[in-house]
């Protein structure tokens, strides 16, 4: 029973940039605009960091509108703190990433240490990447954190539409 139970809470999905910018790109845009509908409509909560208002700060207004639209309800704010740092930077000197990608990595540590039900994004080459999603959760194991669930927004998409 206890297992049901953790299945149907309110997911908290962290988003990376490009899940937003998503929405406006003909391969991406049916899936991330299908993720902020579930958040729209009460279904998962977005997990939004400083570092992905920061890269929003440079996409197109049209891309920027997609976070404004969404009510306060819908979204948890994920500090960047010390231990984001320290995470990010265990993952770099793992060589899970390298220190050229620190936000790609930073992405993955705020998720982390928010205890995210999982990190959606559409950056296979530095996220949803069978060796890097490892990586990333090998250093989470040795640190003490629980494995991350990497995955794309069709994955969470679809499994809402089974509910």
């Amino acid at each position: 029973m206890l297992f049901f139970a953790m299945l149907l809470h309110k997911k908290r999905i962290y988003v990376d940039t490009s899940v937003i910018g998503g929405c406006h790109d003909a391969e991406f845009s049916v899936d991330s605009r299908a993720l902020i509908a579930l958040a729209l409509r009460g279904r998962v909560t977005l997990l939004l960091s400083t570092i992905v208002i920061g890269e929003l700060a440079f996409a197109p207004e049209l891309v920027r509108k997609e976070i404004t639209r969404l009510p306060g309800s819908a979204v948890e704010e994920v500090p960047i703190t010390e231990e984001v740092f320290a995470l990010r930077d265990a993952y770099i000197a793992a060589g899970v990433v390298t220190a050229k990608w620190l936000d790609d990595a930073g992405h993955v540590a705020a998720a982390s240490v928010a205890r995210a039900d999982a990190i959606v994004s559409w950056n296979f080459k530095h996220i949803v990447q069978l060796d890097r999603i490892k990586g990333y959760n090998m250093v989470n194991r040795g640190l003490g954190y629980p494995d991350l669930v990497i995955v794309t927004p069709t994955m969470v998409t679809h499994e809402q539409k089974e509910e």
